[in-house]
């Protein structure tokens, strides 16, 4: 079995088709969405259509869950962009996804941890970046949950992890948005870094009742992209669409 694995779309209409096409040279069986699909100063209407149509197995992401919970006046940025440009019902839709999603050959998703939409599983922040949790970390973050292959989303740093009781743990980066900047707690002020402006995703393989993973970059249009988000009057968006990097 051959599942391709994105995350964190964050309305990258471009980057989303891109990846799209590069996952159909893979001939996999399945394409999993992690979630945090539309947030974002970017294509978020278009990119709900083209998402609409493709009907893939995903997983709530904490900026979903925010589109249909949290009251317009209150929303950040990226969130409002989106709200405004976005239908009820697609809002709607995004909220009622499932937290968590379990497959057949021992495949668990969810947008950050099992239990929780916001926290990063794979991840501490140290002095304002991320680094690599330790294996005791990445265990009570994972309350008990466990599978032979975990799939996760939410901090946008792709990562391969083998997890404190032997299972595969894959986070294959974000999609859309390669650099952001945060001060949600627990984690105050911090920043996430991919080091380039690629679309990401992964490929999980099954062989034998073992997992194998892989990390992929894809060459996109991010000029367009950061235009996109300039145009926006999100600067900062555009510095990391262009580059990987945050100011």
């Amino acid at each position: 079995m051959r599942i391709a694995v994105i995350a964190d779309i964050h309305g990258n209409l471009p980057a989303l088709e891109a990846v799209l096409a590069d996952i159909k040279s893979h001939a996999v069986d399945l394409t999993l969405d992690l979630g945090d699909c539309l947030s974002g100063p970017l294509w978020p209407a278009e990119t709900a259509a083209l998402l609409g149509e493709l009907r893939l197995p995903t997983v709530r992401g904490n900026h979903d869950r925010w589109l249909g919970t949290v009251p317009r006046a209150l929303q950040a940025p990226s969130d409002a962009f989106a709200f405004d440009r976005t239908t009820s019902e697609i809002r709607e839709r995004l909220c009622t996804l499932p937290a968590t999603l379990t497959l057949t050959g021992g495949v668990m998703a969810f947008h950050a941890t099992p239990t929780s939409d916001e926290r990063y599983l794979l991840e501490d922040v140290v002095g304002g970046r991320m680094t690599v949790a330790r294996p005791s970390s990445i265990s009570e973050r994972l309350d008990g949950a466990r599978a032979p292959l975990m799939l996760c989303g939410h901090s946008h740093q792709a990562r391969i992890v083998r997890g404190p009781s032997g299972e595969l743990i894959v986070n294959p980066g974000s999609v859309g948005c390669p650099g952001y900047t945060d001060a949600a707690p627990p984690y105050g002020p911090h920043a996430s870094e991919a080091g380039s402006p690629h679309a990401r995703y992964a490929i999980a393989t099954e062989r034998s009742g073992c997992w194998t993973a892989e990390l992929i970059a894809v060459d996109y249009d991010w000029m367009a992209a950061a235009r996109r988000a300039e145009g926006s009057g999100r600067s900062d968006w555009a510095r990391a669409l262009a580059t990987g990097y945050v100011a």
